[in-house]
């Protein structure tokens, strides 16, 4: 295969797939065959999220701070709350629902802290024995998702007592409102008065074209770009570049969520398992991402990577879905069952020891990812 045709395939796969996955999920839906259709979108959803945070990292670089960094956040949660979104308006007709939006809100964090952060250092590990990183970095996020973890046990306790449903609402839309407000204060705390916590690093796909360039030509300038045409579009066009496959996703989630439902009802499928594979799906573009910069030696890529987005998956995921529950007249509470919180709660102790020190090595990695089996066979049988 032509060189070139091998990169171009390389470079633009996840676009591909993406699209043609989603046309084939529609064309099975239209047929009623409600497994492939579920199949293909979820693959669809995932490729193209990969795309999007591609997009959104070149713009990230292009932007001053604080923009930049919320271009970033907005990537990360985006497809999280899309999918969660529709899905939690299966509710009308499905009540049994509202428990796997939950699962997938608490099971994006587990499956970021475990299985990305898991598998980067693994894999990492392997190939560079230890890998260094700013553990101020890692201390600062562990104390956020400490704190607003616990907050989300405030509303489950409350469950447990004479009060009514009424006043669970109420703390809940109370617990979303001070997630909302610590955002912010993290937001300025990232993005003005301690940046130098948070160690930005080169994209991934720069480091690509590196090793490519350097395998055919010897080496190169720092200063060499890609032909990736993302990189050569301007700012405008790529945030409607950004905006287009969002709109794709949220067709193919719709087509997820309606079949995936019917699925899970037939085969009997766990809330917990069913949150367990909505977060996978649409956390998958930051483990590709996060194990690329692994085997780069950018391990302070992979812990921005997984506590910033698990930290954004609590204080900003939260507080929009409730918003938009209340909008659509759906009673979303945040009483989270003790298996989830239980898992949360020791998952972020298993992070603070495993950053905590500033290294990592392979035992570590391979720590979290047997632990996150175990809560996948709890959570499929719970």
């Amino acid at each position: 295969m032509d060189r070139r045709i091998r990169y171009f395939i390389e470079d633009y796969w996840d676009i591909f797939i993406g699209i043609v996955s989603i046309a084939l999920a529609f064309m099975f839906h239209l047929q009623h065959d409600s497994s492939l259709a579920t199949l293909f979108a979820a693959i669809g959803i995932a490729a193209l999220s990969l795309t999007v945070a591609e997009v959104a990292d070149i713009l990230s670089e292009r932007l001053q701070e604080p923009y930049g960094s919320f271009v970033l956040t907005f990537s990360a949660v985006a497809v999280e709350i899309i999918l969660l979104y529709v899905i939690l308006l299966e509710v009308k007709h499905s009540p049994e629902v509202l428990e796997t939006v939950k699962g997938g809100i608490i099971s994006a964090v587990i499956v970021d802290l475990n299985v990305l952060l898991g598998l980067a250092v693994f894999l990492g590990g392997l190939a560079f024995t230890q890998q260094q990183h700013n553990k101020e970095t890692s201390s600062a996020y562990s104390t956020v998702l400490f704190v607003s973890s616990s907050a989300l046990l405030v509303p489950g306790l409350l469950s447990h007592t004479e009060h009514g449903s009424e006043a669970l609402t109420q703390v809940s839309h109370l617990i979303a409102g001070i997630l909302l407000f610590f955002y912010i204060i993290i937001f300025i705390f990232q993005t003005r008065t301690h940046t130098h916590f948070f160690k930005a690093t080169a994209r991934s796909r720069f480091f690509r074209l590196k090793r490519k360039l350097q395998e055919h030509e010897g080496e190169i300038d720092e200063s060499e770009s890609s032909d990736y045409i993302f990189e050569h579009l301007n700012t405008p066009i790529n945030f409607v570049a950004i905006f287009f496959f969002i709109a794709i996703i949220a067709f193919g989630a719709e087509i997820f969520a309606g079949d995936g439902v019917k699925i899970a009802k037939e085969y009997g499928i766990s809330a917990g398992l069913a949150g367990l594979v909505i977060a996978i799906i649409s956390v998958s573009p930051e483990i590709f991402t996060a194990v690329r910069a692994a085997r780069n030696d950018q391990i302070q890529r992979v812990v921005n990577i997984a506590m910033g987005a698990s930290t954004v998956s609590i204080i900003l995921t939260v507080p929009i879905l409730m918003m938009l529950a209340y909008l659509s007249g759906i009673n979303l509470t945040l009483d989270f069952n003790p298996l989830q919180i239980g898992a949360l709660l020791l998952t972020i102790l298993l992070v603070w020891k495993t950053t905590d020190e500033g290294e990592t090595n392979y035992f570590e990695g391979a720590s979290h990812l047997m632990f996150f089996i175990s809560y996948a066979i709890i959570a499929a049988y719970y």
